[in-house]
């Protein structure tokens, strides 16, 4: 997962999209915010200054070359809706509801927001379909990858074999502590697959999101898969984790349009 930095703004982005296809997950650098949101917090929900975090989205996307009225962007719910963005959201309207954004539309930037849970990034080459997806431990139980890939092939008539997917930057299986009920919940979803999925360290349960979500995309029938394996909460100097950072924190933001 190459590291680029512009204007102050660093960022990664995924080898398996190539050079040209617009797309990055931005560090907690180069913004405008304080603590506890320091500094590029693109989080509108977290207590920050809306202008700080206006300014803060307009050098993330002046960074990658894409104009903020371009972004489509949602009320992530932690569900399996999926919004298809036929134009940029217009700023007077509220934020749709869902936990996958979908275009075909070259002019449209998609962009969500994160603090441990799992971004997903897909294009497919050939339908020239991008998306982006919002997996926390609810998502990834109840397969909010999944509901993307569907999206793709119902509404664009994309076929799983051809759709590049990344998994980014999040909490990671050793620090991704879980409690009963939610063990309870990735066994009822992965039977005997969670097996992989949960591991004991010093009496407690760990989740991998990482592997839950490769495995729910291999399952789809998705077959190039990039894992950035980067752990939010073990490097709080460059993301937002909400766990590590006991909630107070930001939101480091993923994008992903056509070029």
């Amino acid at each position: 997962m190459p590291f680029f930095s512009k204007d102050e703004i660093s960022f990664y982005k995924f080898g398996i999209f190539g050079e040209r296809l617009p797309q990055a997950v931005f560090t907690r650098s180069g913004g405008v915010s304080p603590d506890p949101w320091s500094s590029l917090n693109l989080g509108g929900t977290v207590g920050d200054d809306p202008e700080r975090v206006r300014d803060n989205r307009q050098r993330a996307l002046g960074a990658m070359g894409r104009n903020p009225a371009s972004v489509f962007d949602v009320w992530q719910v932690h569900g399996v809706e999926v919004a298809i963005a036929e134009g940029p959201r217009p700023p007077e309207t509220p934020h749709p509801q869902a936990d996958v954004i979908l275009t075909n539309r070259p002019g449209v930037t998609l962009m969500m927001r994160f603090a441990d849970c799992v971004p997903v990034l897909l294009q497919d080459p050939v339908a020239k379909v991008v998306g982006i997806a919002h997996a926390g431990w609810v998502g990834t139980v109840r397969g909010t990858v999944r509901a993307a890939i569907e999206a793709m092939q119902g509404r664009f008539g994309s076929r799983p074999e051809n759709i590049l997917a990344a998994i980014g930057p999040s909490i990671g299986p050793d620090h991704y502590q879980v409690g009963p009920d939610v063990v309870v919940q990735v066994r009822q979803a992965f039977g005997e697959d969670s097996s992989g999925l949960l591991s004991v360290n010093d009496g407690s349960m760990y989740f991998d999101l990482w592997a839950a979500n490769r495995l729910t995309l291999e399952n789809a029938g998705v077959k190039r898969i990039e894992i950035a394996r980067l752990c939010t909460a073990c490097h709080t100097d460059d993301w937002f984790s909400h766990r590590a950072e006991k909630g107070r924190t930001g939101r480091f933001g993923a994008i992903i349009a056509l070029s």
